[in-house]
């Protein structure tokens, strides 16, 4: 089995969606190993999302992940990290296929309902960065 990390973000949060999302993880194999609801600080927000510094969404970027509440998940399922990016649709929800999350509730390419790691790697870090490892027993 493999862990990955997904956060249902601001946006869909406000506009009611969780459930929704929720019920697609489970209808797609995908184990709620943890799970959390958060309200990400300035610190916290330019902290995970490091990597992407030096890019001119950075600003936007954080912004928009400290508006509001977002629920923080730690999942599980063969091949987990691949098959949530799947759900999930691409980043921009015009291109995102029928049924996938960013096509049901994602607004624009920046507010775009969900994220979810983009490697293994990725997964392990971001899910360090939020869970502790006892969480994910």
């Amino acid at each position: 089995m493999e862990h990955t990390f997904a956060i249902i973000k601001p946006d869909a949060v406000a506009k009611g969606h969780i459930g929704a999302i929720l019920s697609l993880m489970q209808k797609e194999g995908f184990v709620i190993k943890a799970m959390c609801m958060a309200r990400l600080s300035k610190h916290e927000a330019e902290g995970f999302y490091a990597e992407h510094k030096e890019r001119g969404f950075f600003g936007s970027l954080v912004t928009f992940m400290t508006e509001g509440p977002v629920v923080l998940l730690a999942l599980e399922r063969e091949d987990a990290v691949a098959h949530w990016r799947k759900v999930m649709g691409a980043t921009n929800p015009a291109n995102a296929d029928e049924g996938t999350v960013r096509k049901l509730f994602a607004e624009s390419i920046e507010r775009n309902a969900s994220h979810g790691s983009d490697s293994p790697a990725s997964a392990a870090r971001e899910l360090g960065y939020f869970f502790r490892s006892y969480d994910l027993s």
